[in-house]
């Protein structure tokens, strides 16, 4: 869907590339937009390359008014991929959550400056973390 302004796929990326790491360019595709974060690392002990962590990811897609978000929680393994899987240790949780929510509040802020919207996709029904600005 065309979003209600001159923006270019472009100018998208320069501007969510300056919300900090969370932006995975070369997963963008077809004016979608993907960003995640590797909170907690799952075993520092070992090579860098093959660690995994937990953490979240989110995709974004136009829509008529702004964008469209779904966010996911899970681990990201040693082979570069996301997996969803419930998080049980409460310290991990919070860490994430924390770092989700400073995340969104940057996003919606930015979204708002250019006077665009952010709606939860239907799949976030059962996405338990308030998210609000």
């Amino acid at each position: 869907m065309a979003l209600p302004n001159d923006y270019s796929n472009g100018k998208y990326l320069k501007k969510f590339a300056a919300l900090g790491p969370y932006l995975r360019e070369k997963q963008c595709v077809d004016g979608c937009y993907f960003f995640d974060s590797l909170t907690v690392c799952v075993n520092v002990n070992i090579a860098p390359e093959k660690r995994e962590f937990w953490g979240w990811w989110m995709l974004l897609s136009p829509n008529d008014n702004g964008f469209e978000y779904s966010y996911h929680f899970g681990l990201y393994n040693s082979q570069g991929n996301w997996q969803a899987k419930t998080l049980k240790d409460n310290t991990t949780i919070d860490t994430i959550e924390q770092n989700l929510i400073a995340f969104h509040q940057s996003l919606s802020k930015q979204l708002a400056e250019l006077e665009l919207s952010l709606f939860p996709s239907a799949k976030m029904a059962e996405f338990k973390l308030e998210l609000s600005v």
